[in-house]
């Protein structure tokens, strides 16, 4: 057998694999003869079909098999010795490889397009300038969510007057246009509205200062500017009939109840944070605050490493690829999509290219590994991560485990936990060996920067 690789120019080159009789040959006879012992004839007892008849029904089966297994290996073998960085599969050549003729021939010779990455250097130093945002957290976020913890504990009153935020249950009739309750119309008994969501101004002063036992004459149509699927809700009815539904309607009110927000107390923070982690109001808010500024650190960080990437592509410049062989690849591997396909995502295609080229090479550089405790870890932070988002932050390990655990059981979930562990690996990285430009901003700005 004898492979060997001539380049075509600086990123494309032909691989050439000549195998001859004596490379496969006994791989071909080991297989025919423990095939022998399996197949089932009649006429013959198990492992008794003649040899000769085993070789005449399957011999060539077993060649291409066998032949196609050295090649796949010969290749992979060759690339990973002599440490060819090559890009996407080899394809065989369109113009050097002939047919191969299994009936006839005994050494057969392969010739393989390969396309080679670009050489390049992708380095950083303190030289390199990029910008990081720090996110501010403020007294509102904080109060905010202060106060969304507070209502954890928080009751519902009954109360005799109305006030804004406040909800209502009543009995509501449609009416007529002399103001009469209509025969045979809408009705709904212990129908609930908060009037502070209606849409209408008019319509949401009338119930401004309502009393227990209040008959109040609204239309609901013009409070909800005529939303079908509110006015379907509070009529108890389809939203086609609802949409259509313009007439005023009484209000009788037999209920108001208020929510009132609960107090700070040890139980709280204990729910929170855990068992005796603060004991005062001021421990707590600042323990909130350290919450989220935590989850905007690695919003930052996830900005960070989009200006690396910009900075980086734009220092590195445009990388030589060859453009036709990397296009056939791209077409075999969309066989459902055109040539229109292609042409029309061929770009951006390399762009995610050169980014894999050069985020591989910073890896490589920082010595960067992933462990199965590494991803194990990252479960469970993208799992604690996103009971925070629902201000969740004092979650059991055992609850932690069990949703993480779920998580790896699925293939692409631990695909994407592994690539999130290189990132947040590599921008620790990168950020200890770059300058960074800080720039303080808000996160209303933070997230438009996003839009």
């Amino acid at each position: 057998m004898n492979v060997s690789l001539q380049n075509k120019d600086n990123v494309s080159a032909l691989l050439t694999v000549r195998l001859e009789k004596a490379d496969y040959q006994e791989k071909v006879d080991k297989s025919l003869k423990s095939l022998r012992h399996k197949v089932q004839m009649p006429g013959f007892r198990k492992g008794m079909v003649p040899a000769g008849l085993i070789k005449k029904m399957y011999g060539k089966t077993v060649l291409v098999e066998e032949v196609n297994k050295l090649l796949s290996d010969a290749l992979s073998q060759y690339i990973r010795d002599n440490h060819v960085n090559i890009l996407g599969e080899p394809l065989p050549n369109e113009e050097s490889q002939q047919n191969v003729d299994f009936d006839t021939q005994e050494d057969f010779d392969f010739v393989f397009d390969i396309a080679l990455a670009p050489e390049f250097k992708a380095e950083v130093s303190k030289d390199d300038k990029v910008d990081y945002y720090d996110i501010e957290v403020t007294d509102e976020m904080v109060d905010n969510q202060v106060k969304m913890y507070a209502q954890r504990n928080g009751k519902y009153d009954k109360v005799d007057t109305y006030a804004d935020n406040d909800m209502l249950k009543g009995l509501l009739a449609e009416l007529n246009e002399d103001g009469s309750v209509k025969e045979g119309g809408v009705q709904v008994e212990d129908a609930i509205m908060m009037p502070s969501y209606m849409k209408n101004d008019e319509q949401k002063a009338i119930f401004a200062n309502a009393k227990v036992n209040d008959v109040l004459v609204f239309n609901p149509y013009a409070a909800w500017d005529g939303n079908a699927a509110e006015l379907a809700s509070l009529l108890k009815t389809d939203k086609e009939s609802a949409g259509e539904m313009k007439s005023n309607f009484s209000f009788q009110v037999t209920e108001i109840t208020r929510f009132v927000p609960g107090e700070l107390t040890q139980e709280i923070f204990d729910q929170v944070m855990g068992k005796d982690v603060v004991k005062t109001e001021e421990e707590f808010r600042a323990k909130v605050k350290e919450a989220i500024a935590k989850q905007f650190g690695a919003d930052s960080d996830y900005k960070f490493m989009l200006d690396v990437r910009k900075y980086l592509m734009d220092k590195v410049g445009k990388l030589q690829f060859p453009d036709e062989l990397l296009k056939r690849i791209m077409q075999l591997n969309n066989p459902d999509k055109d040539e229109k396909f292609v042409e029309e995502n061929y770009d951006k295609s390399i762009e995610e290219l050169t980014w894999h080229l050069i985020k591989e090479q910073l890896v490589k550089a920082n010595e960067i590994k992933v462990e199965q405790q590494d991803i194990a870890d990252m479960a469970k932070e993208a799992t604690r991560a996103q009971f925070a988002q629902y201000g969740m932050l004092n979650v059991p390990d055992e609850l932690l485990d069990n949703y993480a655990k779920e998580m790896l059981k699925k293939k692409e979930s631990v695909e994407g936990l592994v690539n999130r562990v290189v990132e947040v690996k590599l921008a620790t990285a990168l950020k200890e060996q770059v300058t960074l430009e800080h720039k303080p901003i808000s996160a209303a700005d933070f997230n438009k920067m996003f839009e």
